[in-house]
């Protein structure tokens, strides 16, 4: 993990949501983006293929190893980093250009790309999104229908890692019900955090082997 450079000192935030895959962040932040006008969500470059679905440019900027490691090698990154054997990147130039227009960025990023931004923007606002079991947390990943068995007992494993590092972060929201989940996320891009539910669930039970 790395991070290079800053961010250029605009009139727009930084938000960044994080979680173990699987919990819904992803779905999460496409719903801020359409609940909030000014709210603009951070498009990452890969170098993994795209899914079903995935548009370049819209879900992520798709390139090869050869072109990140340039990218990398120039300092265009934020943050970057190797997760599940592929590299992923946010780019100085596509956040700057967002906060130049006023926007809330958020940033759909690991725990590692957290840090490194943390590190590099300290007023960032850090939300990390927790599963309200392991059990549900499962449920979701065979649910998606993307993975064999042993990947799903794999990404399983990464997500009890991931999700070790939530008192890194800001704030904490349980996704157990995701109207709710976003109301919570959403209280807390209005600087209006104490109207989030209280956390009822019992983090040591969920992060226990």
């Amino acid at each position: 993990m790395t991070s290079t450079g800053h961010v250029a000192d605009q009139k727009g935030r930084l938000y960044i949501l994080s979680a173990a895959s699987g919990t819904g962040k992803t779905s999460l932040a496409d719903a801020l983006a359409k609940r909030f006008p000014d709210v603009a969500l951070s498009v990452s470059h890969t170098t993994r293929a795209p899914r079903p679905g995935e548009r370049h440019g819209v879900h992520y900027y798709f390139v090869t190893p050869a072109e990140f490691e340039a990218m990398a090698q120039r300092g265009a990154f934020l943050e970057h980093a190797e997760v599940f054997g592929h590299r992923y990147g946010t780019s100085h130039a596509a956040v700057n250009d967002l906060l130049a227009k006023g926007k809330r960025v958020v940033f759909d990023i690991d725990w590692q790309g957290a840090r490194s931004i943390k590190r590099a923007q300290p007023s960032a606002v850090a939300i990390f999104l927790l599963p309200p079991s392991r059990a549900a947390l499962e449920q979701r990943l065979k649910d998606r229908r993307q993975d064999a068995p042993e990947v799903i007992a794999r990404r399983m494993q990464a997500a009890i890692d991931e999700m070790r590092h939530y008192s890194e972060f800001d704030y904490v929201v349980v996704n157990d019900d995701f109207e709710q989940a976003l109301a919570d996320v959403g209280a807390i891009l209005e600087g209006m955090p104490e109207k989030r539910r209280p956390i009822s669930l019992d983090i040591a039970a969920l992060l226990r082997n």
